[in-house]
């Protein structure tokens, strides 16, 4: 009878037991697939600066006598090239062989001084020349299929006689610190055979990545027709064409670093905090020379932290930006995320000292879907001096040693002190599924 009591409340008491079971297997939380997925989608530009120039005097000419000045950062092996016309010639202009004027030395040391042995002078191959001089008519008589654009060495192609650009232009480079330099322009064609103003002139510098110029002829190319809005600088001395046309290619370019990605549950956001110093754990590695390697082993021994990622491109590592028709590269990452879980992500902004993409504050909840590029912010990890992106001399993926900064880590303002980038989500795209 005994026993048939115990059974008899072992089996009344199942429906607890079960019940008890359920509550249980609810508490745990249910993981479930999901797919971050990231991509530079930045529409880049080869020209990393460029501008106009003209005298700032009653008249927009250089005279005979007269200089005009512009400033520009570099970083090693960029250069910087110019045009401006021969003000007293049919169509001819002056400017440095292509890509231009070198303004490091090799052992990384800035050019200063004298760089007028650089200077040129071309025919733009539209008008047939006249004598140059003041009496020269505009714009002359036209040519009767265009011609190439064509150095002048000595003689034109009607044997008009010119004396060596170098003895007409005086070209300086002053290095102002920082990357920084200054290109003054002189007109010292007064006291020879071939006085000439010079007109308002355009300027521009390319960017350099893995070690090439993405664009070395901004501005002409000898051996080929004019283009561009130069006919229009070495015609009559308007650089507004061209201008625009080269503040059209100027802009941004810059890869992303292989994506840090970590899934974190009950702490805050475990990669930085604004208002904070670096802390020493990696990140500075990450911020100024894309190696997440150090900052991903010391998050795995985190209490809170559920799976770290360093996610790599398939074909360069590094994710490039959109060049031309050439789509940007993206990486993804399966995770199993659960009710609870926090997600952030950080990847360097590859042509800056420590400039760093990471999620805002405390992340985003790791089992919503879509589109989560909004949350994330663009941050100066204050460890190395800034300089321009993609134009400074101790910047690591330009060949440079980045020098010792200690200061908070805080958001990029934007418009910044060197250019104006634009809107995050026009760089880096994130999104979940």
């Amino acid at each position: 009878m005994k026993s048939r009591h115990l059974a008899c409340l072992s089996f009344a008491m199942l429906p607890v037991l079960m019940s008890a079971c359920d509550k249980d297997n609810n508490n745990t939380p249910q993981t479930s697939a999901a797919t971050i997925t990231i991509e530079n989608v930045l529409d880049s530009r080869p020209l990393v600066e460029s501008g106009t120039f003209k005298n700032n005097g009653a008249s927009p000419v250089v005279m005979p006598g007269e200089s005009v000045s512009f400033q520009f950062s570099a970083a090693k092996g960029q250069a910087v090239s110019f045009v401006t016309m021969y003000g007293w010639s049919n169509d001819l202009f002056f400017a440095p062989s292509n890509p231009g004027i070198k303004v490091y030395q090799d052992n990384g040391n800035p050019v200063e001084g004298d760089v007028s042995s650089q200077i040129r002078l071309w025919d733009n191959g539209t008008r047939v020349n006249q004598a140059p001089g003041a009496s020269v008519s505009h714009p002359g008589t036209a040519e009767a299929a265009i011609q190439n654009v064509t150095e002048v060495k000595g003689v034109d192609a009607q044997g008009n006689a010119f004396a060596a650009a170098s003895s007409l232009m005086k070209a300086t480079l002053h290095y102002e610190g920082n990357a920084i330099f200054t290109l003054t322009i002189t007109n010292t064609s007064g006291n020879t055979s071939n006085p000439t103003p010079f007109s308002p002139g355009v300027w521009a510098i390319s960017y350099i990545a893995g070690g090439n110029l993405l664009d070395p002829a901004p501005l002409y190319e000898a051996g080929k027709p004019t283009a561009n809005g130069l006919t229009n600088i070495a015609e009559m001395g308007d650089n507004s064409v061209l201008g625009a046309y080269i503040a059209a290619r100027t802009g941004i370019f810059t890869p992303l670093s292989p994506v840090l990605v970590v899934v974190y549950n009950g702490i805050e956001n475990p990669i930085y905090k604004t208002g904070e110093k670096d802390r020493g754990k990696g990140l500075k590695e990450l911020a100024q020379k894309g190696d997440a390697s150090g900052l991903a082993t010391y998050l795995k021994t985190i209490q809170g932290v559920k799976d770290v990622y360093v996610l790599p491109a398939a074909s360069s590592t590094v994710l490039l930006p959109k060049i031309g028709a050439q789509a940007g590269s993206s990486v993804s990452q399966q995770l199993n995320v659960a009710t609870g879980d926090r997600l952030a992500i950080a990847t360097m902004y590859g042509l800056s000292n420590d400039w760093f993409f990471a999620s805002r504050n405390n992340g985003v909840d790791a089992t919503q879907k879509g589109d989560i590029s909004s949350s994330i912010g663009l941050f100066d990890n204050g460890t190395a001096p800034n300089q321009f992106p993609g134009a400074g001399l101790t910047q690591f993926n330009l060949a440079g040693m980045p020098l010792e900064e200690s200061k908070l880590i805080e958001e990029v303002p934007n418009p910044n002190a060197f250019t104006t980038l634009p809107a995050i989500p026009n760089i880096i795209k994130v999104t979940i599924n």
